[in-house]
């Protein structure tokens, strides 16, 4: 490397300290997800437990669903679809972000390790 010109050498080194500064805001910004999601899907499980404590033949037992600013009143069995349904989201979400984490812990490392070869 000693005989490519310092210019070339500085372009490169900037383009990899760039490439490293950029994987580790993605990191953070991805862990961040991660946990978002994470929470929401606590939050999730505990709604689908309340209502499954809930007997099913309560039919004076009320459910309302959050739409805007407003709540709109909906059947059981529609709740809890719709709640399956999210989670079902939630968790394929965390999936991709997993994958993308690993990708990117993994490019970080790549960079770090290019500075450290120059």
């Amino acid at each position: 490397m000693s005989q490519l010109p310092d210019e070339t050498l500085r372009r490169i080194l900037q383009q990899i300290q760039t490439t490293a500064q950029q994987s580790s805001k993605a990191l953070a910004v991805n862990k961040a997800q991660i946990s978002q999601k994470e929470r929401d899907k606590r939050m999730l499980q505990l709604t689908i437990g309340e209502i499954a404590s809930i007997p099913k033949d309560g039919k004076d037992v009320k459910m309302y669903k959050g739409v805007g600013k407003a709540f709109m009143e909906v059947p059981r069995t529609i709740m809890e679809r719709d709640l399956k349904t999210q989670e079902k989201e939630i968790n394929e979400d965390l999936t991709n972000l997993g994958k993308k984490n690993k990708y990117l812990e993994k490019q970080l490392a790549e960079a770090q390790a290019q500075l450290k070869d120059i």
